[in-house]
């Protein structure tokens, strides 16, 4: 059973930049309606995907966060990056439903 994993600046190296995985990073805040919607579909596309992809998400409001938020450019939430070998591959911004964010994930495996 995968999870959601939440990101922290002392994880984010680690989950994301040294993974092996693709890794889709959710950049969000407790305050964004559109963030709250996706919550429960990123939930689903963890337990879909499983070890094939790693879903995270990083709560750009946090203050120990805003470095981080800073350093991808995080101008409008919900925004999603997808990383590769710890790159940038794919932005994705906005809600977005289920099957266009599963389509956007399944063309890069």
């Amino acid at each position: 059973m995968s999870k959601v994993i939440e990101l922290t600046d002392k994880n984010f190296k680690e989950e994301v930049l040294e993974s092996k995985q693709i890794v889709l990073v959710d950049f969000w805040a407790p305050w964004c309606g559109p963030c709250k919607m996706m919550a429960p579909i990123l939930d689903e596309l963890a337990e879909e995907f499983g070890d094939k992809v790693k879903i995270t998400k990083l709560d750009v409001e946090s203050v120990d966060h805003q470095a981080l938020a800073m350093q991808y450019q995080i101008q409008s939430i919900p925004n999603m990056k997808i990383f590769k070998d710890g790159k940038i591959i794919r932005e994705i911004i906005g809600f977005n439903p289920k099957e266009k964010l599963k389509g956007e994930i399944e063309v890069l495996l």
